[in-house]
């Protein structure tokens, strides 16, 4: 695994965050020293997985990257689901593709499909379990209730849709605080003040946090019955949504 240390170097000017090549190369590096909590919120889609993936079902890991979260669901899913996974950075696709291609699974491991594709673009349907690891964040305010609609309807009745979310507060005192805990973490994980601040720079603008009470909130005006935020660290958060089965589909 590659370091992370895109930002290490002063830069003239610092673009917005791409998830390109560069990024691509040291992400899991990067994505683990960033967000606390990221190993157990894998642990947990993979546990997950075990409940609501059903036979015969797809399953969409939105935003897929590396496909961390794809693999894990590929070792607890029935041999006749589908793992539809999706991404908009051709980098991280292309980098997924020849992982399967190195680590194909067992005779009895699931079907994976590459999407190269916007999210608010893809048909779902027949879902019984969705993934947005880290991804309606990067997603436009104004289509993240589409989205998450779509989502809805997909699901089977009693299907699963996780969401885990970087997440701002309400309360100043209390979003100062956490900031300032999650800016400890970075440093204990080796980051330098200046690459911190050129990562944040990178990422204003690109990545746009919302409070769990709005998340919650949407998932269900969209229609779910049990909203349950499980997760938090800081200022990053994990909820679980369950569809019911008494739904229509």
């Amino acid at each position: 695994m590659s370091r992370d240390n895109l930002y290490s170097l002063p830069r003239d000017r610092v673009g917005q965050f791409q998830f390109d090549a560069d990024v691509a190369d040291v992400f899991p590096d990067m994505i683990s020293r960033s967000v606390p909590g990221y190993a157990s919120i894998l642990s947990v889609i993979e546990q997950l997985a075990g409940r609501f993936v059903r036979p015969d079902t797809n399953v969409y890991d939105l935003g897929c990257s590396l496909g961390a979260a794809t693999l894990l669901i590929r070792n607890q899913a029935p041999s006749s689901a589908t793992i539809h996974a999706v991404d908009n950075s051709s980098a991280m696709i292309d980098r997924l593709r020849k992982r399967l291609d190195q680590e194909p699974g067992g005779p009895d491991a699931c079907a994976v499909e590459l999407h190269l594709a916007d999210l608010c673009g893809i048909d779902l349907s027949d879902a019984s379990m969705i993934v947005l690891n880290f991804t309606l964040q990067f997603v436009p305010a104004t289509k993240r209730h589409r989205l998450l609609q779509a989502c809805f309807d997909a699901l089977v009745p009693g299907g699963g849709l996780l969401l885990s979310e970087k997440v701002c507060f309400d309360d100043p005192g209390q979003q100062s605080l956490l900031t300032d805990l999650h800016l400890d973490f970075k440093r204990a994980c080796g980051y330098s003040e200046l690459e911190i601040a050129q990562k944040r720079t990178s990422l204003e603008n690109t990545l746009i946090p919302e409070s769990i009470p709005t998340h919650t909130d949407r998932l269900k005006d969209v229609g779910f019955d049990v909203v349950a935020p499980w997760f938090q660290c800081f200022n990053f958060a994990s909820i679980l949504a369950v569809k019911s089965t008494t739904a229509s589909t």
